[in-house]
């Protein structure tokens, strides 16, 4: 999902999110990936970084890696240095799986009663019978 940048603070592009990059060392806090770093992920989901495309067969997804700044608790008022980390996209899909996943429930919920669905055994809920 894209950042709406209004929901962040006026130096959150200028000040904060370079200071995490720089903090990090421009790699990936959690994986240890160049940011920027052209190449493919193994299945294991190492990366492999390419020097360029003879170094691939074809078969595999080239990507460019990409550092995006994480709020750890996931309230992205809170930006503290202590909660802001450097991380790759997979890393940071990684870390928001959970809390996409509650995010998404709480949508369907919110949806159903918006609509007068009944909750019929759990079912809106996931809780199942």
């Amino acid at each position: 999902m894209p950042i709406d940048y209004a929901n962040y603070p006026a130096n959150w592009k200028t000040e904060i999110r370079p200071a995490i990059i720089k903090r990090a060392e421009n790699r990936c806090e959690e994986c240890g990936v160049k940011n920027k770093a052209i190449g493919y992920r193994r299945f294991d989901g190492s990366f492999r970084e390419v020097a360029d495309s003879t170094e691939w067969t074809g078969r595999k997804t080239i990507i460019r890696i990409v550092l995006t700044v994480s709020h750890t608790d996931h309230d992205i008022t809170n930006n503290g240095e202590g909660n802001l980390r450097a991380l790759c996209q997979r890393c940071h899909l990684s870390h928001d799986t959970e809390h996409h996943k509650a995010s998404r429930l709480r949508g369907v919920r919110d949806r159903a009663e918006r609509s007068g669905q009944m909750d019929l055994f759990g079912v809106v809920g996931g809780d199942g019978p």
